[in-house]
């Protein structure tokens, strides 16, 4: 056990330092490049335009993707651990679909022209909480979550959510199809620090509560009867993780939009290289979802800069062909 305890440690202290070099690299690349003297420099020089590029529009977007692609991440983990599947993924109980659909709704009643850069969150939160609602109760009878029945209703829902969206875009005008399209496939600018601090505060709350469930999520991993038989209170821990999941899952979409793969590729990576037990499972990718997506946008800001791409362009890209190489060399399973 000590043993394991030292690799633990280990894993977590390299996820760590890998996440600072991430966020450091990051900040200091861009349209305007500084070497990492420049950045630590303009901490202390705040009339620079160093300090106001870094201040202002760099470390807000870096520590928003830290959240959302630790959020990510972490409900990725949670809800494969659930469904004894590593190809499950947050999108695929259409929560995102529901979120996106209060986005467009909020963009074609021109909603942020009345509340600001609030609106967007919020109607995406909105359609998000109304997803988990439905899928919730379509899902249970009797008081038993069916674990099948949640996923086919999600997948149902998402079609039905992506078809409104296809509605919403075929009928809105040009400015508000671009903003919606742009939203959908993910952002992080454009942010500002109670929305950084929000997000920062969700993600570390949410990886604290998932860590009242780790045993509960190794047993789960066995069956659904054999963890009843090693004293878990299987309905509710299935409808604890599933609400703690959804709600990480709709608010990390609500303030970034859709980015694919993160929820996906992270976990199955990490579960490869930490191994299946929850204890550490949830940390890692926690930490590797931060660090790949914080690393996502830095391309999608640089690649063609000083134009931007939707980071979500490169997570479904970088994601996909990892996890296709990833498919090639070894076969994951919860079983």
């Amino acid at each position: 056990m000590e043993g394991r305890l030292s690799k633990w440690g280990l894993w977590i202290l390299f996820l760590l330092l890998f996440v600072v070099i991430v966020g450091l690299f990051s900040l200091s690349l861009g349209s305007t490049g500084f070497s990492l003297k420049e950045v630590f420099a303009s901490f202390s020089r705040k009339e620079s335009v160093a300090h106001s590029i870094v201040f202002q529009l760099r470390l807000p977007r870096i520590l928003l993707g830290f959240a959302v692609g630790g959020g990510l991440s972490l409900a990725g983990v949670i809800l494969q651990g659930l469904f004894r599947n590593p190809l499950v993924e947050p999108y695929t109980l259409g929560i995102s679909g529901g979120a996106a659909l209060g986005v467009s709704l909020g963009m074609l009643s021109h909603l942020p022209k009345v509340l600001g850069m609030i609106a967007l969150p919020l109607t995406g939160f909105g359609g998000a909480v109304l997803v988990i609602a439905l899928v919730y109760l379509l899902s249970t009878r009797r008081g038993i979550l069916r674990i099948q029945g949640l996923l086919l209703t999600g997948v149902m829902v998402s079609f039905i959510s992506s078809s409104l969206i296809m509605l919403i875009m075929a009928v809105s005008r040009l400015e508000d199809l671009h903003g919606i399209v742009f939203w959908i496939m993910g952002f992080l600018g454009g942010t500002n620090w109670w929305m950084v601090a929000l997000m920062v505060c969700v993600a570390l709350m949410g990886l604290g509560i998932s860590y009242f469930f780790a045993l509960d999520l190794n047993a789960l991993a066995l069956g659904e009867e054999e963890a009843l038989h090693l004293g878990v209170n299987v309905e509710r821990s299935k409808k604890l993780l599933f609400l703690l999941a959804s709600v990480i899952t709709g608010l990390c979409v609500s303030s970034a939009g859709v980015i694919g793969f993160v929820g996906l590729v992270v976990p199955h990576f990490l579960r490869m290289l930490v191994g299946q037990d929850h204890r550490i499972l949830l940390a890692s990718s926690f930490l590797g979802g931060a660090a790949f997506l914080v690393l996502c946008d830095t391309l999608a800001r640089t690649v063609i800069a000083p134009m931007e791409l939707p980071v979500g362009v490169i997570t479904g890209i970088v994601g996909g062909v990892l996890f296709i190489y990833a498919l090639t060399k070894k076969q994951v399973t919860l079983e």
